[in-house]
């Protein structure tokens, strides 16, 4: 890996386009549902425990938090969609947020978009691929919370996935578990193809 990960802060929790760090840094956005475990796939990867804060209380994160990486690069943790004991103004407040950093950012080079394996994806997680898709940014695929079925079920779990999604062959699907740390070093291959 050619990050050090032990080089990691908050640079910002940006609430606007006109708090965006001012570097020209790649960026890989993550986005999924409020319970996906985003923030462990962060913490994985940076193998720290509560970096990105993980809460018993989904739909923590509001703001759009821009991770610097080895001052290199930027990790962009965007809030997490689905959840159902927030307004549907703050929802649709956040749904904006997000959408217009997708489209105007620059810097952006590929979103992390998580589902998790166990279940069929939610119509936000179909939404959330096609909106990437539509607008031609890069998508890496990953499905978490691999710890939690038998390994023998994993293919046919994944093909239920990309029969949802009607999945892009070209885009990287990775299987992932923050628990055992499988796909960490896949993940990582793959991020860094688009950060070269």
């Amino acid at each position: 890996m050619k990050f050090n990960i032990h080089n990691v802060s908050l640079t910002i929790s940006a609430a606007s386009s006109k708090q965006y760090p001012e570097t020209d840094w790649p960026e890989i956005a993550l986005a999924g549902r409020s319970n996906v475990g985003k923030s462990s796939f962060i913490n994985t990867l940076l193998n720290r425990k509560n970096f990105a804060r993980t809460s018993g209380r989904p739909g923590k994160t509001q703001l759009l938090n821009f991770f610097n990486i080895d001052d290199t690069l930027h990790f962009v943790d965007v809030p997490g969609y689905g959840y159902a004991r927030v307004s549907k103004k703050e929802r649709e407040k956040w749904g904006a947020l997000i959408e217009e950093y997708l489209t105007t950012r620059p810097n952006l080079r590929a979103v992390v978009s998580l589902v998790d394996l166990r279940h069929e994806p939610s119509a936000e997680d179909i939404q959330m691929y096609e909106f990437l898709k539509y607008y031609d940014i890069p998508v890496i695929l990953v499905a978490t919370k691999a710890d939690k079925i038998k390994r023998g079920r994993w293919n046919k779990h994944e093909s239920v996935i990309k029969k949802a999604l009607q999945f892009d062959s070209n885009d990287d699907f990775i299987i992932f578990s923050s628990f055992d740390k499988t796909g960490l070093d896949e993940a990582w291959q793959v991020i860094e193809q688009f950060v070269d």
